[in-house]
């Protein structure tokens, strides 16, 4: 949204949940009546780590496949010029070579741990090229890395790894830079992540709204890793925590690496990440 107004764009709308449920049909199709757009940004969905997405895979499914769908379809029937959204970077196949290609997207089944979410996700790209096909309607299908930034969803039972370790952190340094205090972290801290910024990730998405005019489907990170080790050795240093750190090899890792091949993005949109994890780290913690 501050991309967009950054930009100039002057009629925004931002629909929310509590006034247009997406996946409900009629909600949808209320939305598209009331507020009907040139180009849609489509950025919901139900998210959230290992946890949440293996006690929920069922919800995560339902939620994510009718919330893609229905706005994807309204966007056309409405008469937009352009749709837009973040798809899924785990929605890859869990053994796709590294780093991860835009034409390796549909060649596996992904990770099992959010393979229910990661599958309704991959079927924006499925409807994106019928759209195209069928109608002519230029949709865009983003696959960013592991997004992280200011206005995160920070809980500790449902967010993703590095939202989580930073409110641990945070809030383990409060008092006297949290010596005595010990922060547990999930794993042994070796598998690693392509983390990409909230602004950087919105800034792409911008260049591919303005770039593209068909169905397209392009990463958007990084393109490189950072270990879980190297995040908490640099909250660390940023929140002067004195404690303890505990690894807990107990709980599940996932995959043990992850770095998205962001060259389609370079030469066709001029994108690259700028912020560093250092810079994207101290901003979310402010």
């Amino acid at each position: 949204v501050k991309k967009l107004r950054a930009v100039g764009c002057k009629d925004l709308f931002v629909a929310r949940r509590r006034d247009y449920d997406l996946s409900q049909e009629e909600q949808t199709a209320k939305l598209f009546r009331e507020h009907p757009a040139d180009i849609v940004v489509h950025l919901a969905g139900l998210v959230g780590g290992n946890s949440p997405n293996q006690k929920w895979p069922a919800q995560f499914f339902y939620q994510n496949l009718m919330m893609g769908t229905l706005p994807l379809h309204y966007s056309w029937k409405s008469g937009a010029e352009k749709f837009i959204c973040a798809g899924a970077g785990c929605a890859y196949p869990e053994h796709a070579p590294l780093p991860l290609k835009e034409e390796n997207y549909w060649d596996g089944f992904p990770q099992q741990t959010s393979f229910a979410y990661a599958l309704a996700k991959r079927t924006l790209h499925a409807q994106s090229m019928a759209y195209w096909n069928e109608y002519q309607f230029p949709s865009i299908v983003t696959l960013p890395g592991n997004i992280y930034g200011p206005y995160d969803n920070f809980d500790l039972e449902h967010a993703h790894v590095l939202p989580a370790l930073v409110r641990k952190f945070i809030e383990a340094s409060a008092v006297d830079h949290g010596k005595g205090q010990a922060v547990v972290v999930w794993g042994s801290g070796k598998p690693a992540r392509d983390f990409v910024y909230a602004g950087d990730v919105a800034e792409g998405m911008l260049r591919a709204v303005e770039t593209y005019d068909q169905a397209e489907l392009v990463n958007l990170s990084s393109g490189r890793e950072y270990t879980i080790r190297e995040v908490v050795e640099s909250l660390v240093e940023i929140t002067g925590f004195e404690g303890e750190i505990t690894w807990d090899v107990s709980k599940a890792e996932g995959q043990s690496h992850s770095m998205f091949d962001t060259s389609k993005a370079e030469r066709d949109l001029g994108f690259q990440a700028r912020t560093s994890l250092r810079e994207g780290l101290r901003l979310t913690i402010e």
